[in-house]
């Protein structure tokens, strides 16, 4: 269901227990504003004593008290005000960020992968942050910056309702001013948004791929590219504020200036008897008061901007369509996985990449995909898991459609180990336990065994306890991809997924890993997809894949009489692990001759 609330509905609809304290927040607000105007009232007796002439200490002092109390009230009522705005502010950015992050887990996966990492960095931590600001203050200081001006006009219409109208003689003018500088803001401030998008595009591109230009020495293409996008934002910024600076210097100088209304109108009043000097001071006091909260709004335009845009990017991802999820946990007879015409694409325009595949894996059996590159293997795996639902047929876990089983009750069956393994900035240790967060330690220093990990864990000085770094960043691929392999192991699920998880495997553990994996998946439904066939050939099935469709199936020996695609993929695969280990022995003898030099 889309999204059809306003900006304030949307973002009041995330606030939660904190309602209460926003209205507290607008209250104290309300307190604020009306201690605020005792210190008018208070120099406004004060003059009125010395214009009837028998001041007395007594009284001025008692004035000078109560203005000052009512300013002490004011600033406090204001703190207690913005505390409890700002606290209500972060605990809807909080809600906001939970509510994100769990529809990216209720999504398909290519509605996640369809936007970078650095445009879901910009929607959940950036665009969220540009609410809090301008929330916290616009609750309270909103409040009594429309309180005060009401107050007031409604005071000096008790005064003098000419002197009143007086006072907001420059509004209207200013408005119009305002008016006619807004009239383009919209379609201008959608532009700078995406020229904002765009530029933080370019720049997380170029921080990204600084390896690629650094190793290829395109810094100078690259960084032109960059430092066009920049000067670019900042001329297309500096357009649009020169156009808009006259009518704003001009609206800025215009609709504060109540003095322009009430001086003449008061010395009118004043020459006819109508108002006291008293009276006439007092609403030239009153009318300067609202200068601060006629200029605040000016402000609070572009604060609602940039909570508006930021709610509309919250929206558009909220009304992604989710996976139908079964609310259900269904009994399985077995683990047996089954794809019946199984046809997909990943949006219409593109077509089908997988058409009327039929397959079925028994239970405790090792089947392995194979095929050219594009040809649907890891689609296949990902179907499986349900990162995506399929486009036509069905595919069924122990005769029970995937559809309707929870996917909570699916990712518990289901262990995905993929090439791209990612972990988390924490120690090795968490790392796997994340296979199983309530595993003892002993259960995952089995697992990492099994995995071979214990190998490299031991040469690394904090050991069990290292940090893996950003996405694993302080491992090589093949310690990732066991540590992922760990993972999998520690989880214990029925199904195993290995989608090219040794693909960096060193040749001096293929062997071990290869062994480890075999003996811990026995009796699991065990799907592999390799392009080192050598990893596979022992299957209890292979079907290759290509183009979308089952080329052929079988064990090792069948297809390489009877698939001559497979027997040209097995034929090119010895040939390069022949070149890989004679190039091993040219640099074995290079260090050996290196040493003996």
């Amino acid at each position: 269901m889309k999204h059809k609330k306003g900006t304030f509905q949307t973002v009041f609809s995330f606030a939660g227990q904190c309602r209460w304290k926003m209205v507290f927040s607008v209250l104290f607000a309300v307190c604020s504003v009306a201690g605020g105007l005792l210190p008018y009232l208070g120099v406004y007796r004060i003059i009125l004593i010395f214009f009837e002439g028998e001041p007395t200490m007594a009284e001025i002092m008692t004035w000078i008290g109560l203005s000052t109390a009512g300013y002490l009230a004011k600033q406090i009522f204001h703190a207690l005000s913005t505390s409890f705005s700002h606290i209500s502010a972060y605990h809807i950015l909080e809600n906001i960020r939970l509510a994100l992050s769990e529809k990216m887990m209720r999504i398909p996966l290519g509605s996640v992968l369809a936007k970078t990492a650095g445009e879901w960095k910009s929607v959940i931590v950036d665009r969220v942050e540009t609410i809090e600001l301008p929330l916290a203050h616009m609750i309270p200081e909103g409040i009594s910056n429309l309180l005060l001006p009401v107050c007031v006009f409604l005071y000096m219409l008790i005064l003098d309702w000419k002197i009143a109208l007086a006072a907001l003689v420059c509004v209207p003018i200013g408005a119009v001013v305002y008016g006619i500088m807004m009239k383009s803001y919209s379609s201008q401030y959608d532009k700078y948004m995406k020229a904002s998008n765009h530029v933080n595009s370019v720049i997380i591109e170029y921080m990204e791929g600084i390896q690629v230009i650094k190793a290829f020495n395109q810094s100078t293409g690259s960084y032109q590219k960059y430092a066009d996008s920049v000067e670019s934002f900042k001329n297309f910024t500096l357009d649009w504020f020169r156009s808009t600076w006259g009518l704003m210097n001009l609206g800025a100088a215009i609709l504060p200036s109540t003095l322009l209304g009430i001086l003449p109108v008061s010395v009118l009043l004043y020459l006819s008897g109508e108002m006291a000097p008293a009276g006439i001071t007092l609403a030239i006091i009153l009318s300067l008061s609202i200068i601060g909260p006629v200029s605040w709004f000016n402000n609070a335009v572009n604060d609602f901007k940039s909570i508006q845009y930021a709610i509309r990017d919250v929206n558009e991802v909220l009304d992604i369509p989710e996976l139908a999820d079964a609310k259900r946990e269904v009994p399985l007879k077995n683990y047996e996985i089954s794809l019946n015409q199984v046809c997909f694409a990943y949006n219409e325009q593109d077509g089908d990449v997988l058409h009327e595949i039929d397959l079925t894996l028994p239970q405790g059996t090792f089947t392995a995909l194979v095929g050219p590159s594009g040809g649907g293997k890891s689609t296949v795996a990902k179907l499986i898991a349900r990162f995506w639902d399929v486009t036509k047929g069905s595919i069924t876990i122990g005769g029970t459609d995937i559809r309707n089983i929870p996917l909570s009750q699916l990712a518990r069956i289901v262990s995905f180990v993929s090439q791209d393994n990612f972990l988390f900035n924490c120690s090795l240790l968490e790392n796997i336990r994340l296979g199983k967060p309530d595993a003892s330690d002993e259960e995952v220093f089995a697992a990492a065994r099994a995995a071979r990990c214990e190998e490299f864990i031991g040469r690394l000085d904090k050991g069990w306890n290292t940090p893996a770094g950003e996405a694993g960043g302080k491992l090589s691929g093949g310690e990732r991809q066991r540590i992922a392999i760990a993972r999998a192991i520690l989880k214990h699920a029925p199904i195993v997924i290995l989608d090219e998880a040794t693909a960096f495997t060193d040749p001096e553990n293929e062997a071990q890993l290869q062994a480890s994996i075999a003996g811990l998946t026995k009796g699991k439904t065990l799907l592999v997809i390799a392009h080192r066939l050598s990893t596979i050939k022992n299957a209890e099935n292979i079907i290759v894949l290509c183009d979308g469709s089952v080329e052929a199936h079988g064990r090792q020996e069948e297809l390489l009489k009877n698939c001559p695609l497979y027997k040209e993929m097995w034929e090119a695969h010895i040939g390069a692990k022949s070149w890989s280990v004679g190039n091993s022995d040219i640099n074995q003898m290079g260090k050996e001759g290196a040493c003996n030099v």
